[in-house]
């Protein structure tokens, strides 16, 4: 597989501009004015950063380049679901456990890929150009197609089904040109009229209630295959909204690997030292600052008169100005013992209300990528990306090159399907979804050609996880924007100040590190407010702009 080149190089002009709150972020990191200056005698003072994933890596990095001493602790290894892992005797082949493929329109996420110098290739998504072959595989018939036109017309009445239900019902057209033109007016205009219309309706509901998808079969299909990274069926129940964030931003389109594993993006921030650091001298790096490893898990918050109080797993309490909170929120409710105070009532009962996605992958590595070699008989190959509606579900091919070993994801599947292998062991894991690829690929023998063991991870029994990201249900849209806005804290009584939540499942885009990225930087923004520093006046963050760009508030009462 070829190299697409330097991480910095992008496709066209689209951006992940989120139409509920559509700040340039990318442009606020690459001002040459940095992101803020602090006050006087500010310069060293400690601020926390709980969770070393994306989220986390990327607040204590900028907290550090502004010249604060960032603080990080963290309950297993720097990443987070960001978790590459390497196959035992083989470390130049990983197993993608998260995070795995990241849209080019990912700006702010790519301004760290590429400032750490990292390669990516083109991720092989279903009938993506750089995908030799797609194999879909639905109610016991199989087709093999190179493109969308090589598949049966009912998958074409699909395609079009679903282009056609997005242009009439919400605007795709205009709604991609104004996120590319950066046209906030426009992007507001429609985006505040389709929240208020569409909150309360599910991704399912607004297919069925669509005139093009009136026929079971299609919605069926749809489901199964979708378009672009493949089904769409486990989310079915989720808001509508979700769907067209992602739509509207081709956050599903135009995606790519990060050669060696994603991990490297949050480990290569902790281990970065910035050249432009404020305070600190050069060469100074987080992992520098805690001696090589961060502090280990927060398991008591309590607020003090100077701020927060945090007691780590190691029975150590410090007092802290400032709180950067990047884990799943819902590990304020168990697995941290959090004062109430900590945050405000109506910020607690969004908490509760969040709802996470479950997950789960299976990979093994094999001797080679055998499933370059076409059949001699068919001209075929051996194996395809595949989609089907057998248990696995998906499967990704993976490899560098002919002579190489090579990485298959047998399985990628998500909640309902993600349970029915939570409680197998990797090796009943490995039988079952061998046992069910069988059917599809009846003459293929797998099995002998896998090397060691199979590595697996089911989200939502990760303990410090609970879940894979956040999508919001119908109803929920009131809630998310509580959690978003959290970093704002003006207008907060002041017994709340001072504690930052961010992490993708505070961002309107939960399960893209873009919303990692982009919520860490509202947090960097809050701490750099609430102690009294500032930013540059030709460079204002997102809390400078929040009146004029603030996500629409749906009435209450």
């Amino acid at each position: 597989m070829t190299t697409a080149g330097p991480a910095t190089t992008r496709v066209g002009t689209t951006t992940m501009l989120v139409p509920d709150f559509p700040f340039s972020y990318d442009t606020w990191l690459g001002h040459p004015s940095g992101l803020g200056v602090l006050p006087p005698g500010a310069a060293g003072t400690e601020v926390a950063v709980v969770g070393g994933g994306m989220a986390g890596m990327t607040a204590a990095y900028e907290l550090l380049r502004l010249g604060l001493r960032p603080v990080v602790y963290e309950a297993g290894e720097i990443g987070g679901r960001m978790r590459s892992v390497p196959f035992p005797g083989h470390p130049g082949s990983v197993a993608e456990m998260g995070a795995m493929r990241f849209p080019l329109s990912a700006r702010a996420l790519f301004h760290y890929i590429g400032l750490l110098g990292l390669e990516t290739r083109p991720f092989p998504n279903p009938l993506a150009p750089a995908t030799p072959s797609t194999l879909v595989d639905l109610n016991g018939e199989r087709h093999e197609a190179r493109t969308g036109a090589d598949l049966p017309e009912v998958y074409q009445e699909v395609a079009d089904a679903w282009e056609k239900a997005l242009q009439e019902r919400v605007a795709l057209s205009t709604m991609r040109d104004a996120v590319r033109r950066r046209d906030i007016e426009t992007i507001k205009t429609i985006w505040n009229r389709l929240v208020a219309e569409y909150d309360d309706q599910s991704f399912y509901g607004f297919l069925a209630t669509s005139p093009t998808f009136q026929s079971f079969r299609h919605r069926e299909i749809f489901g199964q295959v979708g378009f672009g990274t493949g089904g769409w069926d486990t989310d079915f129940p989720n808001s509508i909204l979700e769907i067209l964030r992602v739509v509207f931003t081709e956050a599903d389109d135009h995606q790519v690997a990060i050669d060696g594993g994603a991990q490297q993006v949050p480990y290569g921030l902790w281990r970065h030292a910035p050249a432009d650091a404020a305070h600190w001298p050069r060469g100074t790096s987080l992992a520098g600052l805690h001696g090589g490893a961060p502090r280990p898990a927060v398991t008591r918050i309590r607020r003090t008169a100077g701020g927060h109080a945090l007691t780590d797993a190691a029975g150590q309490e410090r007092e802290y100005a400032a709180v950067v909170y990047s884990p799943h929120v819902w590990t304020l409710l168990h697995r941290v013992d959090c004062a109430p105070d900590v945050l405000a009532p109506e910020l607690w009962t969004a908490v509760e209300r969040t709802h996470y996605m479950g997950a789960s992958k299976l990979f093994v590595l094999v001797d080679r990528p055998f499933w370059r070699e076409p059949d001699p008989a068919t001209g075929r190959p051996a194996l395809s990306m595949t989609l089907t509606d057998r248990m696995p579900r998906g499967m990704y091919l993976f490899d560098d090159g002919p002579d190489r070993p090579a990485v298959i994801c047998l399985s990628y599947t998500w909640n309902d399907d993600s349970l029915k292998v939570a409680t197998l062991s990797p090796a009943e894991r490995l039988e079952a979804v061998l046992r069910s690829l069988s059917a599809v690929y009846p003459d293929v023998d797998i099995r002998s050609r896998v090397v060691g063991d199979p590595l697996t991870v089911t989200w939502e029994t990760e303990p410090h996880f609970m879940g894979a990201f956040k999508s919001n249900l119908p109803g929920h849209y009131r809630y998310q924007r509580r959690l978003f806005t959290q970093f704002v804290q003006e207008q907060a009584d002041p017994a709340h100040r001072g504690f930052f939540l961010c992490g993708d499942d505070v961002s309107w885009t939960a399960g893209f590190a873009e919303g990692a990225v982009t919520t860490a930087l509202n947090a960097v923004w809050g701490v750099l407010h609430h102690l009294g520093g500032r930013t540059p006046a030709g460079n204002p963050g997102p809390g400078d702009l929040f009146p004029e760009l603030a996500p629409v508030e749906l009435p209450y009462g």
